[in-house]
C-alpha cells in the first residue's frame, strides 16, 4: 500500500482518477471502414468459395474483420482469409475497385451479399 500526499486538491483528483482508468476494463467502439458487394461466386478446389465482390464505397483492408449481411441481417462475423486484386495478394482495396475475398470459417457467402469491414478500437 502506497501513501501519497499533495499540495492541492486537484492533484488528488487526477490521481485518482488515472488509478481508476487504469481498473477499468477498456471500451470497445466500432468502426465501418467499408462495403463489398457479392457479385460473383468462385468455387476453388481445398480452399472453399472466394467471392468475386466490388467495393462501393470505404476501404477494405486485409487486416480488418468482415460482417456477412444478407438480406439487411448480419449473417456471420470473421477475419478476412484472403484479399487478392486481379492474381495478387493486396493489402488494401479502395472504393471503385474489384477484389476477391474469401472469409475465414465460412464457404455460405451468395450471390447478393454484402460484406461489411470493421474494426474495433479499445477506448480506456
Amino acid at each position: 500500500m502506497a501513501i501519497r500526499t499533495f499540495d492541492v486538491i486537484y492533484e488528488l483528483l487526477e490521481d485518482v482518477e488515472g488509478l481508476m482508468q487504469g481498473l477499468l476494463p477498456p471500451k470497445q467502439v466500432e468502426h465501418i471502414s467499408g462495403h463489398a458487394e457479392v457479385r460473383q461466386l468462385f468455387p476453388i478446389p481445398r480452399v472453399g468459395t472466394v467471392a468475386g465482390c466490388f467495393v462501393p464505397d470505404g476501404k477494405i483492408r486485409r487486416s480488418d474483420m468482415v460482417r456477412v449481411v444478407r438480406d439487411g441481417v448480419p449473417v456471420y462475423a470473421g477475419k478476412l482469409a484472403s484479399l487478392r486484386r486481379f492474381k495478387d495478394d493486396v493489402r488494401e482495396v479502395q472504393a471503385g475497385m474489384e477484389c476477391g475475398m474469401r472469409v475465414e470459417n465460412f464457404d455460405d457467402v451468395k450471390v447478393g451479399d454484402l460484406l461489411e469491414a470493421f474494426v474495433i478500437e479499445e477506448i480506456r
